[in-house]
């Protein structure tokens, strides 16, 4: 049998429906042997084996990779990545698809990463540190609102609030430095608000190519008219409608390269996927964040659109052949609503029966995934809800319009306690194109 067609054993870490996304894309793969994920959810046990294993615990993730024979992991969350579990997959010869501890630090302090825009002079919004509060408190005082406060370190998505309001700002300071976010709130970056449409670009790399996905557009807030406060994401709609050809040249040029050329000059070499926040402001493209892995729920988006085969992709990551290796996405759509647990993000209850699901999936749709997010099975078979966001039903189309209103016809026949979703995913987008008619 020859190397490029042997099975490759997989060990995928994470429980969201990011993962879910990945391990269906994986599992699709022709070279895909068996598919470990860990821990998963109630839909990733339909890709492969649910295992039990702390996805933070560098050696016994190594341990495990090793005693199973995987010939790859995969890390799908940012806090394995910043723990270095990629070094020490790395460290017990094993490829791995996720950049280490030092490139981590991109998305596990918003500092570091300001920081490294300010020496490279990739374009970024203006900025202020702070490790105490009155301190912070004066600076926010001074530029007046609207601004936008972040805690330094890791907090689950929740610790960036955008402040409309001097009284907001002043209050965001008080929760970081009150814990709120624990100890990534002991450091404070507050910012300019920028302004223009939001773009989600996630990047293939294997540290000296970088090869762009299919752009997307995030939903943050919770409710309709983007009002409530931020989540992990409600919705997203692929391709992104303002991120043209031309605008894809500029990022490419004052903002991918630079960003790879600067961790390079640093040692701290990037495989994996680098996803760039930007704001397409007036004055050009702009970092709002950087994160060092695939977004959730911005990768049940583009996956679905990604032709090529992934397991083939991620092991050119790994290996530095990416430059030679074909990526291709569809020239369709890709829509993805959100179904989250009431009270979502702050309180809402678990253990509810999920409906209108056969196996994960809904029986007869075309065209359509309902990735899990916050599931779980129980003793008895029922699958049930296990977090804030519980699914993302994801529909893929010819144009935005037809895949928006399957994934909205397909969310209808799914019901648990409580649902809440938004009814408003991808009008924006909509409205953009019809603009450019």
């Amino acid at each position: 049998m020859k190397a490029d067609t042997q099975t490759i054993d997989i060990l995928l870490l994470g429980s969201g429906g990011r993962e879910h996304a990945l391990a269906a894309k994986l599992a699709a793969s022709p070279r895909a042997g068996k598919l470990y994920i860990a821990p998963g959810n109630g839909g990733t046990a339909n890709c492969g084996e649910n295992v039990v294993l702390d996805d933070c615990d560098p050696a016994a993730v190594a341990a495990f990779a090793q005693s199973h024979g995987c010939g790859l992991v995969v890390i799908g969350p940012e806090a394995p990545l910043v723990a270095g579990v990629a070094d020490a997959v790395r460290a017990a010869g094993i490829p791995c698809f996720g950049p280490g501890a030092e490139g981590a630090q991109m998305e596990g302090s918003k500092l570091f990463s300001k920081q490294l825009m300010e020496r490279a002079n990739i374009p970024t919004a203006a900025y202020g540190s702070f490790t105490d509060e009155a301190s912070a408190l004066a600076y926010v005082r001074e530029q007046g609102a609207p601004l936008v406060v972040k805690a330094d370190g890791l907090a689950a998505g929740k610790g960036v609030i955008v402040a409309t309001e001097l009284s907001q700002a002043e209050e965001a300071v008080r929760e970081c430095f009150g814990g709120t976010f624990g100890d990534a709130g002991n450091t404070v970056v507050i910012e300019e608000m920028l302004t223009g449409p939001e773009c989600s670009l996630l990047a293939f790399t294997d540290g000296k190519t970088v090869v762009p996905m299919v752009s997307s557009m995030d939903h943050k807030r919770a409710h309709d008219h983007d009002e409530g406060l931020n989540t992990g994401g409600m919705g997203t709609v692929a391709p992104n409608p303002y991120y043209t050809e031309d605008m894809a040249h500029v990022c490419m040029e004052t903002i991918f390269l630079p960003t790879m050329e600067a961790m390079n000059a640093e040692n701290r070499t990037f495989r994996g996927c680098l996803y760039f926040g930007l704001m397409l402001t007036p004055k050009g493209p702009k970092v709002i964040e950087y994160n060092c892995r695939f977004g959730d729920p911005e990768t049940q988006v583009v996956l679905p659109l990604l032709e090529s085969d992934l397991l083939k992709v991620m092991t050119a990551c790994t290996e530095g052949t990416l430059a030679d290796t074909e990526v291709r996405f569809s020239d369709g759509a890709a829509a993805c609503v959100i179904l989250a647990s009431g009270g979502y993000p702050v309180a809402y209850e678990k253990g509810k029966p999920i409906t209108g699901l056969v196996d994960g999936q809904l029986p007869g749709e075309e065209n359509v995934t309902v990735y899990h997010s916050g599931t779980a099975i129980t003793e008895d078979g029922t699958l049930v809800t296990a977090g804030g966001r519980v699914l993302g039903v994801t529909a893929t189309g010819p144009r935005l319009t037809n895949a928006l209103s399957h994934a909205y016809e397909a969310a209808e026949k799914i019901s648990f306690e409580k649902l809440h979703k938004r009814s408003d995913i991808g009008l924006r987008a909509l409205k953009a194109l019809a603009e450019k008619q």
